[in-house]
């Protein structure tokens, strides 16, 4: 693997209640995610076009996925403004941790939220 090839591929973001956090991400992020049902596996996949190189994932329900505001935080991508979604998230039923802060000119934005299963994520943004 060199840095031509993406290192992640797919993220799943574990949830309580499915129905209750597709709608906090729909909501937040001004999108739509769609519903795959497996037999001991709930997902609602976050939009994505196959074979375009762009990493993509979805909220994931199953005895495994376990909501944690620890470890791992995953970034989604809020362009042009982070201000927009952030402005969403309380509405939302999730809550600010991090107000819109500046990484620096070259790298833009970035604001921490808990989303309403309990999950701490980043948000980024260009301006």
């Amino acid at each position: 693997m060199d840095a031509t090839v993406n290192i992640l591929n797919w993220f799943e973001v574990s949830v309580a209640d499915l129905a209750r956090a597709k709608a906090f991400y729909e909501t937040v992020f001004d999108i739509q995610l769609y519903d795959l049902i497996l037999p001991e596996l709930q997902m609602a996949l976050f939009p994505s076009q196959p074979g375009n190189g762009k990493l993509s994932g979805a909220l994931a329900k199953s005895a495994s996925h376990i909501p944690s505001g620890d470890g791992a935080i995953v970034y989604f991508n809020a362009n042009p403004d982070l201000s927009v979604s952030l402005a969403r998230v309380e509405g939302a039923g999730g809550k600010v941790l991090l107000p819109k802060t500046l990484i620096s000119p070259e790298n833009g934005y970035m604001a921490f939220i808990m989303d309403t299963e309990g999950n701490k994520v980043g948000i980024h943004s260009n301006a």
